[in-house]
């Protein structure tokens, strides 16, 4: 049964391809008639090919949730279906970021090895329609069974797509020698962008280790559950904020957001901890080894002066990529599969005296 299951699903995921593809190949050529158009990094080939496969890759994803995954919410209460449909919400929006910074890095990087090359519409939509379809066709598969580990995936991709995207394409080549957040300065779109999405999805990964910790703890940890939740959305939200307040227009604000949302990663790993009533000594490990090398580098960095900024925002990024994979991967051991309606009318339940 799991095999025929499996062969139906990638049938339905080459048709989804398929379908992706003619409509971004049909798009892309209706939008490129004319005359023929130089492929470089930034031009109207590059940028159209980027928006219409972002504008194909996430709508991809909502078929195959409603597909696949229609009545997983319905016996939740209200509470539960609103917050799982809110958590789809945020990584739709962050399929078709990921998708549209994918088809514009690659841009970037072919159009160095060909320079002088022109398309039709006929070319351009060709070459629409297999971003589309790629696109399309990862969407796709994410709406079939999205687990918080394919979520931390995701977010470790973007991160990397878009910073890299955002140093190609940067005005400021010293923006090194200070620190990343440079890169969305003088209205640097690709990096600030990169972090408003990021910033969503660390939110929305909150939510899912939120579930799994509910599959795992039940109803009875629902307020400590909350709270984890609720510190994992601060962290994104602050994350957010640093893309929202660049650091050449808004240095005070940007800065007190980048460390609020340092502060409250670490508050995540150590509470996320906290709450599992028998941490495996890999997560016990890991959690230290974080919180400890985030405090000696913060150290080193504004006392000592040992490291610069840069290079701090470089560690603490990959501590908690490291961390919060090795988190991703216990709760997936631990947590059961199966989806778990709460038996609770009301998120939090205000006790009586």
């Amino acid at each position: 049964m799991t095999t025929n299951r499996d062969l139906r699903q990638q049938m339905q995921a080459l048709w989804a391809t398929a379908c992706c593809f003619v409509v971004g190949a049909v798009i892309g050529t209706v939008l490129l008639w004319g005359t023929n158009h130089p492929f470089t990094g930034s031009g109207p080939v590059t940028l159209r090919t980027a928006l219409i496969a972002a504008a194909i890759a996430s709508p991809a994803f909502v078929v195959s949730t409603l597909f696949y995954r229609r009545d997983e919410t319905s016996p939740m209460p209200r509470w539960q279906r609103v917050i799982s449909n809110v958590s789809s919400f945020a990584v739709m929006l962050a399929l078709g970021g990921v998708t549209g910074l994918g088809v514009l890095l690659a841009g970037q990087v072919l159009a160095t090895g060909l320079q002088g090359v022109e398309f039709g519409a006929i070319g351009g939509g060709i070459l629409t329609g297999v971003a589309a379809g790629f696109g399309g066709r990862l969407s796709f598969q994410a709406g079939v069974d999205l687990s918080t580990r394919d979520l931390s995936a995701l977010l470790f991709a973007f991160l990397v797509i878009g910073t890299v995207f955002a140093m190609t394409t940067a005005t400021d080549t010293t923006w090194w020698e200070r620190n990343f957040s440079q890169l969305g300065a003088e209205g640097a779109w690709a990096f600030n962008g990169t972090l408003i999405i990021a910033g969503l999805l660390v939110a929305t990964i909150g939510s899912y280790i939120g579930r799994d910790l509910h599959r795992l703890l039940n109803d009875e940890a629902i307020g400590h559950i909350a709270g984890v939740v609720a510190v994992w959305a601060g962290a994104g939200l602050a994350l957010t904020a640093v893309g929202l307040l660049p650091t050449d227009q808004l240095p005070p604000a940007h800065n007190i957001a980048a460390f609020a949302m340092l502060l409250l990663l670490v508050g995540a790993a150590g509470y996320t901890q906290f709450i599992l009533p028998d941490p495996p000594p890999v997560l016990k490990t890991v959690t230290t080894i974080f919180i400890g090398l985030v405090a000696l580098c913060v150290v080193l960095t504004f006392v000592f002066v040992v490291l610069s900024v840069t290079a701090l925002e470089s560690i603490v990024v990959g501590l908690a990529l490291l961390w919060m994979t090795t988190l991703i991967r216990v709760l997936g051991i631990l947590a059961p599969t199966q989806s778990l309606p709460s038996k609770r009318h009301r998120l939090l339940v205000l006790s009586r005296r």
